[in-house]
């Protein structure tokens, strides 16, 4: 008698912790989006911030570099092994630990002293964001069961990633005409605290229902060769992507990620199952999330320094002028999700691709004198059309893989997305700058200084006499517009022709 009711007790209670969970589902994906939200944030908010951690901490251009780098270069590298550790030990715990890791550097880099001290926390809260951004999707995945319920949910949930990516510059420049620069930070750690306390309530125990052994080879191999990669797109800006340095770091990288691959397909128990990528959904989403990110961060990199260094407008007015496009951003993946249980994922994906394509050309016809409402049409339709592929491509994705896969799957989508944000930030940087400085140099009457940095020539417009000065700005802006242009339309065409590859391989349902 006793066997025969403790089973069904059994049954009640783990039905019990079931409908629970279920219950508040929807409490936990606003925990698991704040806590995206403020990790992808950070990749952008610290760049309105560099002029002023220039003269507070008498920071030379390399260590500037390295402020804004580091965080990007350590998130990158540790995506893959903090994806398998969170499969293997339990998601909430990846979560929670990474949470309080970032929470901790981000104070630490609030009070940092000197450029050193910032470099090493921004390093640490990399670090701590690794292990945060694939437990979130990992979570989200098991939480809603659902397909038309996860659809929807996913669609929030890069409507964060989204956001932060958006949102950076405008709270950056909102803090920094208030507060003084450590506010910048320092606001990560009240976001932390009440994320903590309530993923203590709301995150359910999640890991992969298969233990696999451990495989410490491939996750040396994996840091090493992500990290190499990783450091020499960053540096590629500076010592020039035909560089000698810049040929050897690449050479040196592709080695240590053929050695990783290679590992990884031989071995017994490996950490990235890279059969995945077989599976034309699974790629063909992932190479759209990766050319979208390619877009947005060059794209919002050259439209900050538009805003601040040609129209003029201060820190917290570029931050305001992008807040279409942030809103474009979180209208976009609700309405794709709703587009895609209408049409299919691959009309939408496609859709939204062709959008962000047209978005990222029409900047090619901006010229020195155009204003805001042209910048709009560029920003607006681009981040729009982002959002209608993002929440699609990661819903498809992770519907791709099997329960003990979707914390290094989603690992992997975002090592994707990492890599294509630095590298949007690294190529179309150093082309708009090499271009600039092109189009200048056989101007004999203008500075050194001017020719070399659009920002350093905005400066040098304040001091100059006002009789001089409009003549002076209209030849940088005019310089620095069309450079940009030559700029993005690398990847204006990378994402027309990334739409053409989705509607050919990527099935329809």
């Amino acid at each position: 008698m006793s066997s025969a009711t403790s089973a069904p007790q059994g049954t009640q209670t783990i039905d019990a912790h079931s409908e629970k969970v279920h219950r508040r589902r929807w409490l936990t994906l606003a925990v698991l989006s704040l806590s995206l939200l403020v990790i992808i944030t950070d990749t952008t908010i610290v760049n309105v911030a560099i002029p002023t951690l220039a003269g507070k901490l008498h920071a030379g251009p390399s260590a500037l570099e390295w402020i804004v780098d580091a965080y990007t270069l350590a998130f990158a590298t540790l995506l893959l092994p903090a994806g398998a550790l969170g499969d293997r030990y339990g998601r909430q715990r990846a979560l929670a630990a990474g949470m309080a890791v970032f929470g901790m550097a981000s104070l630490g880099a609030a009070l940092s002293t000197s450029a050193t001290e910032l470099i090493c926390f921004r390093a640490v809260m990399g670090a701590g964001a690794a292990l945060v951004s694939p437990a979130t999707m990992a979570l989200l995945t098991t939480v809603f069961t659902d397909r038309a319920e996860r659809a929807k949910a996913i669609g929030i949930w890069s409507s964060a990633s989204g956001v932060g990516v958006a949102l950076g510059p405008t709270a950056g420049g909102w803090l920094l005409d208030r507060f003084a620069w450590g506010s910048i930070f320092l606001v990560n750690v009240p976001i932390v605290v009440v994320a903590l306390i309530s993923g203590r309530f709301l995150i359910p125990v999640s890991k992969a229902p298969h233990q696999r052994r451990f495989d410490p080879a491939g996750i040396g191999l994996g840091i090493l060769a992500c990290a190499g990669l990783t450091y020499t797109v960053i540096e590629a800006g500076s010592a020039g992507w035909a560089s000698a340095d810049t040929l050897i770091r690449g050479a040196l990288s592709v080695t240590l990620l053929a050695g990783f691959i290679g590992w990884e397909l031989h071995t017994e128990h490996p950490m990235v199952p890279l059969a995945i990528f077989r599976n034309p959904r699974f790629s063909a989403a992932a190479g759209a999330i990766m050319v979208l990110f390619f877009g947005l961060s060059g794209m919002t990199f050259i439209l900050t320094q538009v805003y601040q260094f040609v129209l003029g407008y201060s820190p917290l007015g570029a931050g305001l002028l992008s807040l279409p496009s942030a809103l474009a951003m979180i209208v976009g993946p609700l309405l794709g999700t709703r587009l895609a249980a209408r049409f299919g994922p691959r009309t939408v994906i496609t859709a939204g691709l062709l959008l962000a394509a047209a978005g990222l050309g029409y900047f090619i016809t901006s010229s020195g004198g155009s204003s805001y409402p042209h910048y709009l049409i560029t920003g607006v339709p681009t981040a729009l059309g982002i959002g209608l592929t993002m929440g699609n491509a990661n819903a498809t994705i992770m519907s791709t893989l099997a329960p003990a896969q979707v914390g290094v799957g989603a690992a992997i989508n975002n090592t994707t997305r990492t890599l294509g944000t630095v590298l949007g930030v690294a190529v179309i940087g150093s082309i708009t700058a090499a271009s600039y400085t092109s189009r200048l140099a056989h101007q004999p009457k203008l500075p050194e200084a001017a020719k070399q940095s659009i920002g350093a020539a905005a400066a040098l417009t304040r001091r100059i006499p006002a009789a001089d000065a409009n003549a002076f700005h209209t030849t940088i802006a005019s310089a620095f517009v069309h450079s940009a242009a030559v700029g993005l339309a690398i990847p204006a065409c990378a994402v027309l022709l990334t739409a053409i590859a989705i509607y050919r391989y990527l099935p329809r349902h």
